[in-house]
């Protein structure tokens, strides 16, 4: 009995092992899921570098971590931007999880002053055939001169957070600082072939750029090494939100300049004809924003205050008489202060006299337009009130004698005047005062008789 007990106990432990050893066994494990294809995405810097670039970049990097995607790729062409947004994308580059490649294309195109800092920022540098990068000197936020001393401190302060990108990327850190301090700029063969390279591909496109990278280990800006896995990625594009789309467009120098423009004519509107609402809320909002833009662009505060001072002259065209002086000196004024208004040698910030000449022209002749209704309003007789009154004709109904009243028929109605000079019944007198409810009258022989017919009256005024 005991024996059997012990057989049955054996052989229990014995299936449990067994068990136990098939369930461990390869041949039983599942079969592991398929791997994802990697995905790269891809967002598009277009123009001036400034807080909305620094959005979009952001959004579009946050993105691409959330989903766990291989690569970010950024199109990048731009004449430059303001300081703190490249340092703000150069951080979010820096403290991104996806590896962020800036790509430089197509042909044509180029990555100069904070784009060229960007580029240096990337964990890979690409450029297209036919495009450069460089010219990094820093100016002036508002396109002021600065003096001597100021100017070399930002060169110096900028040339060590290029060096500091350029050594913990292994790139070519004398080349990048002369790009800051000597403005130079390099063509895509000259970035690569250098010793260090400054960019790490030259491609055609985006699906060349994802061949020549695939596999190949990276180093990210802590020293972590990544390997690159890029072959057959999906591409998933990241588009700006509306807002984003309307404020950049806003940046752009001609659009602030006929912001500016039309805002200033909006409210010069609102001024002469109080209560219209529509001309000042339109003209409040076209000033908002361009402002908003004059904060990302190089203005000179000349020419926003020459073109101020312009508007101004044409508007005191309604109270003095200059005979056109103070127009032509106006339209003077707004014109040189559109030249002004863009204080920087890139000629992606400059506006152009082909576009300068008609708008500085039809702002100043619908202003000039405006002037003339309003000088013709107030040469037009009045016809209400006490000024509608006086110098129109009545007819005297009953006589009047001097220092004494009488009556008189103006407008359908009977008055009550008096008169310095004697008056008969029937005579027209002309209205030369009134003092409440009395009229002061005096004989108007030369004007014709006012004729009754059909049980009412009609009054001849003079225009």
């Amino acid at each position: 009995m005991r024996a059997s007990r012990a057989c049955i106990a054996l052989g229990v432990i014995l299936a449990a092992a067994s068990a136990w050893l098939n369930a461990g066994s390869p041949l039983e494990q599942p079969a592991s899921l398929p791997t994802p294809p990697p995905i790269v995405y891809v967002a598009e810097i277009d123009g001036i570098i400034h807080p909305v670039a620094t959005a979009y970049v952001r959004k579009t990097i946050a993105e691409a971590d959330a989903a766990g995607a291989s690569l970010v790729v950024l199109f990048l062409r731009t004449p430059g931007g303001l300081v703190d947004s490249t340092r703000d994308i150069n951080t979010a580059i820096i403290q991104a999880k996806t590896p962020v490649a800036v790509f430089v294309s197509p042909s044509g195109s180029r990555a100069a002053s904070a784009g060229f800092l960007i580029t240096m920022a990337a964990d890979v540098a690409a450029m297209s055939p036919g495009t450069h990068i460089g010219a990094a000197h820093p100016v002036s936020g508002d396109g002021e001169k600065v003096d001597e001393t100021m100017s070399k401190k930002m060169t110096s302060d900028v040339a060590g957070y290029a060096r500091t990108l350029a050594t913990q990327r292994k790139r070519n850190v004398t080349l990048v600082e002369q790009a800051v301090t000597e403005s130079r700029t390099y063509t895509e063969q000259e970035a690569a072939t250098a010793e260090p390279p400054l960019v790490d591909v030259i491609a055609t496109d985006l699906p060349d750029l994802l061949k020549k990278i695939d596999g190949r280990t990276i180093h990210r800006f802590d020293g972590t090494p990544v390997t690159l896995h890029t072959g057959g990625a999906s591409r998933h594009d990241v588009e700006m939100t509306w807002a984003q789309k309307v404020l950049s467009a806003v940046a752009h120098p001609q659009i602030a300049y006929l912001l500016l423009m039309l805002g200033t004519l909006g409210l010069t509107v609102e001024l002469w004809n109080p209560g219209a609402v529509l001309p000042g809320v339109a003209g409040g909002i076209c000033l908002l924003l361009a402002f908003f833009a004059f904060q990302v662009l190089p203005v000179s505060s000349v020419g926003v205050l020459l073109i101020l001072f312009g508007l101004v002259l044409l508007m005191l065209e309604v109270k003095v008489t200059s005979y056109g002086l103070l127009a032509v000196g106006g339209i003077l004024s707004l014109f040189f202060g559109s030249l002004l208004l863009i204080d920087s040698p890139l000629p992606e910030f400059q506006l152009g006299m082909r576009f300068i000449l008609p708008v500085t022209l039809t702002l100043a002749g619908i202003i000039l337009f405006l002037v003339q209704l309003a000088v013709k309003a107030q040469r037009i007789q009045a016809v209400t009130g006490e000024d509608g009154m006086l110098q129109s004709l009545a007819q005297a109904v009953t006589p009047i004698r001097p220092g004494a009243t009488g009556s008189v028929r103006t407008r359908g109605e009977l008055w009550s005047a008096t008169a310095t000079e004697p008056i008969n019944a029937g005579e027209m007198v002309r209205i030369v005062g009134l003092d409440g409810l009395l009229l002061t009258v005096r004989p108007d022989r030369a004007a014709p008789a006012i004729s009754f017919g059909g049980g009412g009256d009609r009054q001849a005024r003079e225009d």
